[in-house]
């Protein structure tokens, strides 16, 4: 298993630490209801240094990356980051990323950390016209410091104006000391917040001066398993759960990054499956009677017939009540239906919901 930079401080901190990702990662400190309801309401401090970060540069990496990509990274300034898919040719997803574009021939591209070396054998694939290309993810810390306080802690540790900066923008500058450190208005809980790219070298300095400044505000260092209530609660798609290398991303909900203005991997085929009609639905769903369901249960209807299957589900710590994500026949997608989730073999009534769950 890998380290991140500060994995011996986590450890020293009292994390639970777990395999994730080929990491040795920290899952929870104080637990993870306490987590969850510190960047709800306050702020918290992910430590998510297991992701990848790849620099491609040069006058052909817009044409690469628009080629990869699902979404139109035309459309992208200086200082402006793009949510995006990369989609295969079979008509799945081969991971979910960020482009933040830094100028006109270097873009900076955010993958998940179990997907690092398959994204850049993927994006290496179509590189044909001699795009530089760079992994920096072994030499990359990143801290995703979340909460409705977060720019009141971090506005004291910069000359970059957070308190102004628009939702997926970014700025590179002076932070804690440290120069050439990357802030965008970025983050996976929708609590609102920032995520801070910094060298290894310098991530012990930042992550300090972050809990230094926090302190009257009360920051808490968050693990993963309030990552995942947090975005489940914003009915967030998590990679290997409600995407993958088999998933239909239009089924997933993700036509909004899916733009038939430009030519990319597969979609002639995405193009075909949308005037055709989906199949599936990914979509959100509350338990109206007790239990919890869990990644991979039957979605059942009324009468027993399997219609779908669940990609995540959890108990809310927000609502006190459990929710899940899950694709289903598509006569059983609309808002409000009933559908039964097959827990223990038990079928436990649920409702459809739109996500976000909480609003």
């Amino acid at each position: 298993m890998k380290n991140t930079a500060l994995t011996d401080l986590h450890i020293a901190l009292g994390a639970k630490m777990v395999p994730f990702a080929g990491f040795n990662m920290p899952v929870q400190y104080s637990g993870i209801n306490d987590e969850h309801e510190t960047v709800r309401k306050a702020v918290g401090v992910f430590d998510v240094s297991h992701m990848g970060e790849f620099i491609l540069k040069g006058s052909g990496a817009l044409d690469l990356i628009q080629r990869v990509s699902s979404n139109d990274a035309s459309r992208l300034t200086d200082g402006k980051v793009q949510y995006a898919y990369l989609p295969n040719e079979a008509g799945g997803v081969v991971d979910d990323l960020l482009i933040y574009r830094i100028d006109e021939e270097t873009y900076f591209l955010v993958v998940n950390a179990s997907n690092i070396e398959k994204d850049w054998d993927w994006i290496s694939k179509y590189n044909t016209n001699g795009v530089t290309m760079k992994n920096i993810s072994d030499e990359t810390s990143l801290f995703a410091v979340q909460g409705p306080k977060s720019a009141d802690v971090l506005d004291s540790l910069t000359d970059m104006d957070l308190a102004t900066m628009s939702y997926y923008s970014f700025a590179k500058g002076s932070f804690a000391g440290v120069d050439n450190v990357l802030v965008s208005a970025t983050g996976y809980t929708g609590a609102g917040g920032f995520e801070v790219y910094v060298a290894n070298k310098d991530a012990r300095k930042v992550w300090d001066a972050i809990f230094e400044a926090g302190a009257p505000h009360g920051i808490k260092p968050i693990g993963l398993g309030a990552r995942d209530t947090l975005r489940l609660e914003m009915g967030f798609c998590l990679y290997g759960n409600d995407i993958d290398d088999t998933t239909s991303p239009l089924e997933a909900g993700l036509g909004w990054v899916t733009k038939f203005t430009k030519d990319f991997v597969n979609a002639e085929g995405l193009k075909k499956q949308k005037e055709a009609g989906l199949e599936n639905k990914l979509v959100g769903f509350e338990m109206v009677e007790r239990g919890i369901p869990r990644q991979g249960y039957a979605i059942q209807d009324g009468n027993g017939n399997v219609i779908g299957r669940v990609t995540s589900g959890t108990q809310s710590p927000t609502l006190k009540k459990s929710i899940g994500m899950g694709y289903v026949a598509l006569a059983h997608a609309k808002e409000g239906t009933e559908l039964y989730i097959a827990i223990r073999n038990n079928p436990v009534k649920a409702v459809v919901v739109k996500p976000p769950f909480v609003k």
